[in-house]
């Protein structure tokens, strides 16, 4: 079906009461919006950013939630930054790409986030539409995210000047239409918004799923584009490109833009996700999710 931005849930069907708008209620035990802020705000000394980064390693290499004391709990933005480049680093997987979480201005003021949240995508957790993901690649949750990604074909190298969307539109090669799965070490996940704890752990980001190269992007309306996701069939919601900063290329503007900042060159080839558009969805082993992104094609994907 093509997206119909007045489409809801409500005006599809009824859905069975173990589903809500949100999918499956597996997000642990804090419920939405009921996180409340770690009282440090100050920054994490280097000992500490190194303290952090062994406890979301050591969960993420063995595959096993963890905790992360309270001493290391805090809303110190710069700190989370530390985190997010140091964890990759300490990982040392070969990277596909970036990921940005909370390019929503509405998540981004539930959870208290200053900024996005960045993350890498890693080239073992890349999968095409139609693909089964095993137990293997996930901790905690399947936390699925409907999105436009965009396949570079220039790269942008750190300058003073920041870089422009007419400059980013120019290094664009392909469209993606796709599915970004979150999941975090920490077992509570909008508890863990408390002290950023999915921003630490990569932003969140497990796994991403693209549907079919469009290299004709340019002739897409992504003003008005969307798409309508369903879970083992049930239409749970709709969404809007325009969730990501606005427009899908003013999103990954932002993140060219914080990699210059950072020192960091997003190089030609990668991939960039460029934030949720419907919110999330969280599944279950042997679920299966669709999104209908309308004349872009449809994105699926199977959890065993």
């Amino acid at each position: 079906m093509a997206w119909d931005p007045a489409l809801r849930p409500a005006a599809v069907q009824v859905l069975p009461d173990e589903l809500t708008e949100r999918g499956r209620r597996m997000w642990g035990t804090t419920p939405p919006g009921g996180a409340r802020p770690c009282a440090r705000t100050s920054p994490l000394s280097e000992e500490e950013v190194a303290e952090v980064v062994d406890v979301i390693a050591g969960g993420r290499l063995g595959r096993r939630s963890v905790v992360l004391p309270e001493r290391l709990r805090t809303r110190h933005w710069a700190s989370v930054v530390k985190v997010i480049f140091a964890l990759d680093e300490r990982l040392g997987w070969p990277g596909a790409g970036w990921k940005i979480g909370a390019a929503s201005e509405e998540i981004r003021r539930a959870e208290g986030l200053p900024s996005p949240s960045p993350g890498r995508i890693y080239r073992h957790t890349c999968f095409r539409s139609g693909e089964v993901l095993g137990p293997e690649l996930f901790i905690n949750y399947r936390n699925c995210e409907c999105e436009y990604a965009f396949e570079l074909g220039l790269g942008f190298p750190v300058r003073d000047a920041p870089y422009t969307e007419a400059d980013v539109r120019a290094g664009i090669e392909a469209l993606l239409p796709a599915l970004e799965l979150g999941d975090t070490v920490f077992s509570d996940w909008y508890g863990a918004s408390g002290y950023f704890g999915s921003c630490l752990d990569n932003g969140g980001g497990a796994a991403f799923v693209a549907g079919e190269r469009v290299t004709g992007w340019r002739g897409v309306d992504l003003t008005s584009a969307g798409m309508v996701v369903s879970l083992n069939g049930h239409v749970i919601k709709a969404g809007s490109a325009r969730a990501a900063m606005g427009h899908p290329v003013t999103s990954l503007t932002w993140l060219v833009n914080w990699a210059r900042e950072h020192g960091r060159r997003v190089e030609a080839g990668e991939i960039v996700s460029t934030g949720t558009c419907t919110g999330h969805l969280f599944c279950a082993r042997g679920d299966a999710v669709s999104a209908d992104f309308g004349e872009l094609g449809v994105v699926e994907v199977h959890f065993s």
